[in-house]
């Protein structure tokens, strides 16, 4: 017996593909949701995880300004400090000077030379003596630019002949002479904290009774 399919088979055949084909764009819509659904999650993720450290940055970074304030007043009040401490040195320093002064050019002067007055502004010493001879004031000016732990920079300001009657009524005919010097700054205390071998060396020694003043 032979059999004859009557149905459509050709329309059943197009709609089992349309079918498929529909499925098939229903699954793929659903990964790419799923997909997309996904992605989102990671990158709220993502996006979290960088808000809690941009959280945690800034709580640091405040708390590092904080410490940075503190030291700038900390350094604020070391810096007043020190200007006190070198306030009262340089008192004690002022204090000492004549002292210190007076024992350098007890050092500083030479035989033959005598001194008979002395005057301090402020960092220069103008000084007037008698010298027997020229060459005893030049020795004077050569110590005190050469040799002086405290005074520089000397100046002959005049220097002339005179005449000296001594206690024999014998006319003798001595120099006067006028100089000025500069006092030199002694080191302080940072100084000598960061030389502190240098500055026991360069201190001066205690004053000695003055021999030819």
């Amino acid at each position: 017996m032979i059999l004859i399919n009557l149905l459509p088979h050709r329309e059943e055949r197009r709609q089992r593909r349309k079918k498929t084909f529909y499925a098939g764009l229903g699954l793929a819509a659903a990964f790419g949701v799923a997909l997309g659904a996904l992605w989102y999650l990671v990158l709220q993720q993502l996006i979290s995880t960088q808000q809690e450290r941009n959280a945690y940055l800034t709580a640091e970074i405040r708390k590092l300004e904080t410490q940075i304030k503190d030291i700038a007043t900390l350094k604020a009040e070391i810096e007043s400090l020190k200007a006190r401490q070198q306030a009262v040195e340089d008192l004690q320093t002022d204090r000492n000077i004549p002292v210190y002064l007076l024992n350098e050019l007890v050092k500083q002067t030479p035989e033959g030379v005598y001194l008979t007055a002395i005057k301090q502004n402020e960092q220069v010493v103008s000084v007037t003596g008698i010298a027997q001879t020229n060459e005893r004031v030049s020795e004077f000016l050569r110590n005190t630019a050469y040799s002086s732990e405290w005074l520089e920079k000397p100046e002959l300001v005049e220097i002339k002949a005179a005449n000296v009657t001594t206690a024999n009524r014998e006319q003798k005919r001595l120099f006067d002479f006028s100089i000025r010097v500069t006092l030199k700054r002694p080191p302080t205390s940072a100084d000598k904290s960061a030389l502190p071998g240098a500055a026991r060396a360069s201190a001066p020694a205690s004053p000695a009774a003055p021999k030819q003043l």
